[in-house]
């Protein structure tokens, strides 16, 4: 009998052929002047797709240029960008992948060198990691960030991505305006949880305005900030909720922040009974929403993620780091040629020159001499 892993399963009007999800990373690999994606995104990415990946979510791009996270990131953030962005989609489409791309804004945690100015938050809450005291946003910066947003969905479905991802989790803008921790205001775009969730309640609703009912747009959602006096299980479930209602195709669920300490990577390799840390998050979410639902967080064995399905925790499972490693291993795992991946969580993979297995080196990623 074929695993329900490798059964197909829809996000608004697109069919994914398994449930198995790249989740998105950053690659550090675009112009560093401009975010324009390289040749190797386009390589990374098709080898993916050759690796039976069902959905492929790209490294978060900014869509602002005050929004961006970190160096050689890609940006969406102007329409000159999409014809560039449009050589993407045509190399994994040659296989059954489908892809979306991340967009996002980075907030507070990013330095002034690289946003291009004080960086912006919904409140002035110093960062501690990165040492920086944002600016807080006025309300027209926030109506102009909710239509930046909206165009980025424009460009994306101009390019040829069968999808967006709202960037909503580890501290980052969005996720900063859902969290009472980072967010203080008094106005609109504050206090009740109501009012926490409305920036992005208006992004969904303009940018499904300008790329139709049909055009998948998920989030990644933070369901905790694991910080005191911060983002609790719950609200955030509710707030998700009205996220939906604003037309939300989808949802991967996700938490921390840099200065929790405690984001999406975790080091080290649990057991097996340990693996999917936000799945428990993600079974909550799935309870109580109409949606599609991504559980991650250090999945690395083929029987712990099917449990995670056929027990109706999640809809599908996402991993990063063992696809930087090992990106056919979704292929590996239906010819039986492995149950597990072989990562390790050393987290070196995150190279400023372009991910890459820091635990190989210098050898291939198991990608059949494709580098990355």
């Amino acid at each position: 009998m074929e695993s329900i892993l490798f059964t197909p399963i829809r996000i608004a009007g697109v069919e994914i052929p398994n449930r198995f999800v790249r989740s998105a990373t950053h690659e550090f690999m675009a112009g560093e002047d401009d975010g324009a994606p390289s040749d190797r995104h386009i390589q990374l990415f098709a080898s993916l797709a050759e690796g039976e990946v069902g959905l492929i979510i790209t490294g978060h791009a900014y869509v602002q240029p005050i929004g961006k996270a970190s160096p050689r990131q890609t940006g969406i953030y102007d329409d000159r960008l999409v014809e560039p962005l449009s050589r993407i989609p045509p190399a994994v489409h040659r296989f059954a992948s489908k892809i979306f791309i991340q967009i996002a804004h980075a907030g507070r945690q990013t330095k002034d060198r690289l946003a291009g100015g004080t960086p912006v938050a919904p409140s002035p809450v110093f960062e501690p990691v990165v040492k920086v005291m944002p600016r807080e946003l006025t309300g027209d910066e926030i109506r102009a960030l909710i239509r930046d947003f909206a165009a980025a969905g424009r460009r994306a479905k101009e390019a040829g991505f069968d999808g967006v991802q709202i960037h909503a989790a580890h501290g980052y803008l969005l996720s900063a305006f859902l969290s009472p921790y980072t967010n203080k205001r008094s106005d609109e775009w504050g206090g009740p949880a109501e009012n926490r969730v409305r920036a992005i309640v208006e992004i969904i609703l303009a940018m499904k305005a300008l790329v139709g009912r049909d055009y998948p747009v998920i989030a990644k959602w933070n369901s905790t900030d694991f910080l005191s006096g911060g983002l609790a299980v719950e609200e955030s479930v509710e707030m998700a909720g009205r996220a939906i209602e604003a037309g939300l195709d989808g949802i991967e669920t996700s938490g921390g922040s840099s200065e929790s300490g405690r984001g999406s990577m975790w080091a080290g390799v649990r057991p097996e009974s340990e693996e999917g840390y936000f799945v428990e998050a993600a079974a909550k979410f799935k309870k109580a929403l109409p949606v599609p639902v991504i559980g991650l967080g250090g999945n690395r064995t083929f029987a712990a993620m099917e449990r995670i399905i056929a027990s109706g925790r999640a809809d599908l499972v996402s991993l990063s780091r063992p696809f930087i490693r090992e990106p056919f291993l979704v292929r590996d795992f239906r010819l039986g040629r492995t149950s597990k991946s072989a990562c390790i969580s050393c987290n070196k993979c995150f190279n400023p020159r372009g991910i890459t297995c820091g635990d190989l080196k210098n050898k291939t990623n198991g990608a059949e001499g494709i580098p990355l």
